[in-house]
């Protein structure tokens, strides 16, 4: 399925969002978790994706007795001094709850495997995410979920009509949990190793936005898991604002560094543009540009 283009300008300020890149060692090294999004899904339909989703008004509102960490933490890992405590605090919860509502991974939670029905019932019911693990006894663990880039969409959007600013983060896979995807939201989730996710959308096997594309370049840089947590907590998450154009009849998006973009350093090795052409976005170099 082609990504359809867009051409028209969103006036609406991007939506806060948050998104997780869930990680693990598999037998051959280092895999990344992938939900394909439903076809008829407004945003993306039929892509494959990380987990991840809007910030909800109730992820603001936490008791900070829940926090496994000052607010103020969860601000300076992001590394937007400007932000509010509440926003930053509900992004870290809104990470932690895309991931359990849309593949049922409790992040940070001991045997969590264990309180994955009650949780599911009682927020079905109503109840907020993280007002449940209170309840619960269980701990709100911010600090699980790394921030790894922020990505903030441009006026005139590629993939979709609307505006993100969403915070991407890591966080290794849990112990002992099996995912399940929400099946209102996807059709399938899948654990690949960056570069078989890059490969089979080379070959036409999946579809990635390029986000998913420049996200999965990166990931894999890394051998393993351990390795993907450590890089992001050497260094402030990067920010990427692409600056898409036009240029002969083709999308062009281009990136920090890129001789288009207006700014000139590079936030991370790889390729500094994609364009779009056979009904997809490609780099230029090819697949070997993305490896």
């Amino acid at each position: 399925m082609a990504i359809a283009i867009n051409s028209e300008e969103v006036l609406t300020p991007p939506v806060p969002s948050a998104t997780v890149m869930v990680v693990r060692d598999g037998p051959a090294g280092l895999e990344v978790l992938l939900v394909r999004r439903h076809g008829n899904s407004g945003v993306l339909g039929g892509v494959h994706v990380f987990p991840g989703g809007k910030l909800d008004a109730a992820d603001r509102l936490v008791d900070p007795a829940a926090l496994d960490r000052p607010a103020v933490a969860c601000r300076d890992s992001l590394g937007e001094p400007g932000l509010g405590l509440d926003t930053a605090v509900g992004l870290h919860v809104a990470a932690l709850r895309e991931t359990f509502e849309e593949c049922g991974l409790l992040l940070g939670v001991a045997d969590g495997a264990a309180h994955v029905r009650p949780l599911r019932e009682r927020t079905a019911a109503g109840t907020a995410f993280s007002a449940v693990l209170q309840d619960l006894g269980l701990p709100l663990n911010t600090a699980c979920v790394q921030p790894w880039s922020r990505w903030v969409t441009p006026r005139v959007p590629s993939v979709t009509n609307k505006r993100f600013d969403t915070r991407f983060f890591v966080a290794a896979a849990p112990d002992g949990q099996d995912v399940e995807h929400c099946a209102r939201e996807a059709t399938e989730a899948v654990w690949l190793s960056p570069r078989v996710a890059l490969e089979r959308y080379w070959a036409g096997e999946i579809d990635l936005a390029p986000p998913q594309i420049m996200s999965l370049s990166q990931l894999h840089r890394c051998a393993d898991a351990a390795q993907v947590m450590a890089a992001a907590r050497s260094r402030p998450p990067a920010l990427i604002e692409p600056e898409p154009f036009d240029e002969e009849g083709r999308r062009v998006i281009c990136y920090p560094g890129d001789p288009a973009h207006r700014l000139s350093k590079r936030v991370w090795p790889g390729p500094t543009r994609l364009v779009h052409r056979n009904q997809r976005f490609e780099p230029e170099g090819g697949l070997a540009a993305l490896l």
